[in-house]
């Protein structure tokens, strides 16, 4: 991997080999000193030969930019390569030019896809057989689903309110679920106690340092998908803080590059009860780790990332907001009857911050936003049942049709 220079601590600036299996700077407690992968951009640039013309079959395009190495066969299932669609309907009601990225479309349902395919690929290299990961449910089923595509054994602890639709998942790929009695920070910290005793490897995306590398193709591809028209906005969902950190690093690779012109800002939405990185944004001292929202994929109560994240909202000039479960719900309605677009809680979440931002004066009418859906509606369907409303019983007979619809007879 000569194009990857070191592992970073984003607290001291201390340095690491990034060909050892290290998670977290030992100089901090806790899981407190993350990591960032630091490249050498002009062996980047050596080695990135692909025209950016739209087409995009799958995140490895953009192989030139990810820490594996050059004789890895990566484990993939076709990740990436997501649809960034039009939405005019949409950005009617909210008021702007808007456009939607809809990732609920990655191999297993999910924007965590990109990562697993990174980290897998890396446990491989690394000689691991086991991995393993703590998750409400997605990040669950992503690293199965690519456990099982790259024959290793499955460990997964999760917590004891995950949903069941996403437990189906990583159950049919054939992984060991666990269900901790107990909330997902509590399925976390026992995932890292078990990686240190049994050596499994570790995909949780706060800590594992090549895990946002993955992630960070969302925004390679968004760079290159409006490098004709750059949004003045991208707006993501923020749990743990990995995926807008990510997003952010790969649209800013991009413009520092000089493949695109600019970088947009960036919108971080968070639910009211698990909002922890925008009070650490908006220096609000919130002592409450304890996080409760219908959209469990970024129910994170002790974010590991919040450096992270806070870090992209600043350097991109960009803002966070606070949505409630109500707001998200009617989201998630919202853009599935304007645009057909069916999204889990966490991934309408977006669209609830963007409405939000609007409302604030933050998101001008007219600008131009980019919502990045993170998850498919498929996962949760008991939110989506809360979001979209009730069956209507009729019997089996057509005046009951023209009693629902008499001015269409």
């Amino acid at each position: 991997m000569d194009h990857v220079e070191t592992l970073e601590c984003t607290l001291c600036g201390a340095e690491y080999d990034p060909d050892q299996v290290i998670y977290t700077c030992p100089n901090h407690p806790g899981v407190k000193g993350i990591l960032d992968v630091t490249y050498d951009y002009d062996a980047v640039v050596d080695r990135f030969d692909e025209p950016l013309d739209g087409d995009i079959r799958s995140q490895w395009k953009y192989r030139a930019f990810l820490p594996v190495a050059d004789e890895s066969e990566p484990v993939t299932l076709g990740e990436g390569g997501t649809p960034l669609l039009d939405t005019p309907r949409l950005g009617t009601e909210l008021g702007v030019d808007l456009r939607v990225k809809d990732d609920g479309r990655n191999p297993t349902g999910v924007l965590k896809d990109r990562a697993t395919a990174v980290s897998v690929t890396k446990a491989r290299e690394f000689g691991r057989e086991v991995v393993t990961c703590a998750s409400t449910g997605n990040a669950a089923a992503s690293l199965a689903g690519f456990a099982a595509r790259g024959g290793l054994d499955c460990r997964l602890f999760v917590p004891g309110d995950a949903p069941e639709g996403k437990l189906a998942q990583p159950l049919v790929y054939g992984a060991d679920v666990l269900g901790v009695k107990g909330s997902y920070d509590e399925a976390y910290d026992l995932s890292m106690e078990v990686t240190e005793r049994f050596g499994w490897y570790n995909r949780n995306a706060a800590v594992n340092p090549f895990q946002v590398e993955g992630k960070r193709t969302v925004g390679h591809e968004l760079a290159e998908q409006t490098r004709e028209e750059v949004p003045d906005w991208l707006v993501f969902s923020m749990g743990d803080g990995c995926t807008i950190a990510g997003g952010w690093k790969g649209f800013r690779e991009f413009r520092d590059l000089d493949l695109v012109e600019e970088a947009p800002r960036m919108l971080g939405v968070q639910a009211e009860g698990a909002s922890a990185i925008h009070d650490a944004f908006h220096d609000h001292d919130d002592a409450d780790e304890v996080a409760d929202t219908v959209a469990d994929s970024i129910s994170v109560g002790r974010p590991r990332n919040t450096v992270k994240a806070c870090s992209a909202l600043e350097a991109s000039g960009g803002e966070s907001v606070l949505v409630s479960d109500e707001e998200i719900l009617a989201a998630e309605s919202l853009l599935g009857r304007t645009e057909g677009i069916y999204a889990e809680p966490a991934g309408a979440t977006p669209v609830a911050g963007l409405r939000k931002a609007r409302e604030a004066g933050i998101v001008e009418e007219g600008d131009s936003v980019v919502v990045v859906v993170t998850g498919n509606g498929l996962k949760d369907t008991k939110s989506a049942m809360r979001a979209g409303g009730t069956v209507d019983a009729i019997d089996p007979a057509i005046d009951d049709v023209v009693e629902r619809y008499p001015d269409e007879v």
